[in-house]
């Protein structure tokens, strides 16, 4: 069996892979720099985009969510510091989603090294995808009544969880159904994307520990350097843009990466 040093280490013979840079890791700062940029203004689609890619070269999945999750450590963090110096972030609800979010992603990042969970995610994109649909018809037709959230810690952790089991969803789980219940989405994307920092460092601790540093890879060292120079331009377009040309635009975004998700896992 041949190799793939740049998508991952080659788990059969247990090669450490080279860290060359050739054309694909800029490929990979690319699709990092896209990933990130829609990810720091709609608060969602780093992990699906930068997974989709690793596994479509033929990565393993936990591999695969574990590399993603070692990048999002530094471009959260960077993306979270943004999003506070433009003052998008409401901290009371930050620590009510973080807290739990962490104890999910450990709880999914466990499941993922142990268990195939891929049985459940045609569902969770079908009701990713009803609840963009609604988002968006809301933002075209400019109803969004504000009002404080209730639902927020069982949705942090089940948002960990399904992120780290299923290499992405914590902003898609979390910030469309706070968005939902009436939470402002600028103020939503930017504590949703700061909280992220501790929920993606906890899937990515507990990871290392049953993988091994061999996650990180030259693809995944591309989708961080992409990564973090786009995360300050997505928290700038999170604080200009109107309420109602977020939301349209989270409920598209929802709607694409639902449609893919669901194609990929009964066609592909």
């Amino acid at each position: 069996m041949q190799c793939n040093y740049l998508a991952a280490p080659c788990f059969p013979c247990q090669q450490t892979p080279r860290m060359e840079i050739g054309p694909e890791f800029f490929t990979f700062v690319a699709v990092g720099f896209l990933a990130q940029l829609v990810d720091g203004a709609l608060g969602m689609a780093f992990g699906v985009i930068s997974t989709s890619a690793l596994v479509a070269l033929g990565v393993p999945p936990a591999a695969a969510s574990a590399g993603v999750h070692a990048v999002e450590t530094v471009t959260t963090a960077v993306s979270g510091t943004s999003h506070a110096i433009a003052r998008n972030i409401d901290w009371k609800l930050f620590f009510r989603i973080a807290l739990p979010g962490m104890a999910g992603a450990v709880l999914g990042a466990y499941f993922l090294t142990n268990i195939p969970a891929d049985k459940a995610k045609p569902l969770i994109q079908a009701y990713l995808g009803l609840l963009g649909m609604w988002i968006f018809w809301r933002g075209i037709k400019h109803i969004h009544v504000e009002r404080e959230p209730k639902i927020v810690a069982p949705l942090g952790l089940v948002g960990g969880f399904l992120d780290s089991a299923g290499g992405g969803g914590w902003g898609p789980i979390v910030t469309s159904n706070l968005i939902v219940q009436g939470k402002a989405p600028r103020e939503t994307i930017g504590t949703v994307n700061a909280a992220e920092f501790f929920v993606t460092t906890s899937a990515a601790i507990t990871f290392i520990i049953a993988l091994g540093w061999e996650v990180v890879t030259m693809a995944t060292l591309g989708l961080l350097a992409g990564g973090v120079i786009a995360a300050p331009f997505g928290a700038v377009l999170a604080k200009r843009l109107k309420a109602d040309t977020l939301m349209m635009m989270v409920g598209l975004v929802l709607i694409a990466s639902s449609a893919f998700g669901i194609y990929r896992y009964f066609l592909a």
